[in-house]
């Protein structure tokens, strides 16, 4: 039709959808892409029957392909309250950009693509945004990540629960502790029939692996260097303060024969991983242990210190309370 109006340019072709077939948004991109001029829609698709074209859906799909709709919403969350409160209308949880659920995944195939999307865009192309699910930045339109794009639940995988520790807390897991984490996390969140917030993952993560129940308890070490290093190591073991000796080939490798040898336990040292988890004079240093049991089984602990010597010991107990040799 615009192709062949007389004197187009002096005429402004208005589209005024309704979304009575649920054609609404694909009607009004289609009328722009055959040469309309503006749109008439409505906030969130208010308006009569099945009400008007949704224009922030409309705005943020151009947004989405590069092309600036001139409309300001950098703070969707707050322009949704206004249109509740002075509308007394519910803006739907799935509502596209602006529903609370819209940049939500619960799945463990959609977070691991999603955390595997942030980390290459990260690493590789900060300036562009083309991350797996999410058609734009969340941040654009005034949401978070933390709190709006992995959510944590019975469905969650490995991947989803392992991004949020380390995006939130610093903790990055070698990739067999984040598995037993998934599978622990999920066992929670099954068993109370609920969504875990970031702050309840990361007191499961301590329970389970900072601060686990068990007999032995750290007190203290010293270390002597000769041909090899001597541990001197002072434990709390059911109660009772006891000093024990070990040599090894390093300080971590001294106190866990200390342990083995006056326990009378054996394990072997099967993973060691360690990071920073704050970036300051003062940061402190995480530290990942996962001992092999006789049988093959692997446990798991961690420990969190301003030195990374006191957190790779407090981690080796913890594995060790984990592992019920004792």
């Amino acid at each position: 039709m615009c192709k062949v109006l007389h004197s187009r340019d002096s005429l402004e072709i208005s589209l005024h959808p309704h979304n009575d077939r649920g054609c609404g948004i694909a009607d009004t991109e289609l009328g722009l892409l055959a040469g309309a001029d503006r749109v008439e829609g409505t906030l969130f698709g208010n308006g009569e029957r099945t009400g008007n074209v949704d224009i922030v859906t409309v705005a943020l799909n151009m947004y989405s392909h590069g092309v600036e709709p001139n409309l300001d919403f950098s703070n969707l969350p707050e322009l949704a309250s206004i249109y509740e409160r002075l509308t007394r209308m519910h803006v739907y949880e799935r509502m596209p950009y602006s529903g609370q659920l819209v940049f939500a995944a619960f799945s463990g195939s959609h977070q691991d693509a999603i955390a595997k999307g942030m980390k290459w865009r990260e690493e590789k192309d900060p300036e562009h945004w083309n991350v797996p699910y999410i058609p734009i930045d969340p941040h654009d339109i005034g949401r978070e990540y933390e709190g709006d794009v992995i959510r944590i639940n019975s469905q969650s995988g490995k991947g989803g629960i392992g991004f949020l520790m380390e995006q939130t807390y610093g903790i990055i897991m070698p990739p067999k502790m984040r598995e037993h984490f998934g599978y622990v996390v999920k066992g929670v969140s099954d068993h109370q029939h609920k969504e875990l917030h970031p702050s309840e993952i990361y007191d499961i993560f301590e329970k389970t692996y900072l601060e686990p129940q068990g007999k032995l308890k750290f007190v203290e070490a010293h270390y002597t260097q000769g041909e090899h290093i001597t541990a001197t190591v002072t434990m709390d073991v059911s109660g009772q303060k006891r000093t024990w000796e070990g040599v090894g080939n390093g300080r971590l490798d001294a106190v866990s024969n200390a342990i083995k040898t006056d326990l009378g336990i054996e394990f072997h040292l099967e993973t060691y991983t360690e990071n920073a988890v704050e970036q300051s004079s003062k940061s402190k240093a995480a530290a990942y242990i996962g001992i092999s049991k006789p049988d093959g089984s692997v446990s798991w602990g961690a420990g969190i210190h301003t030195d990374i010597i006191m957190a790779s010991v407090r981690a080796l107990v913890a594995a060790v309370n984990n592992s019920g040799l004792i």
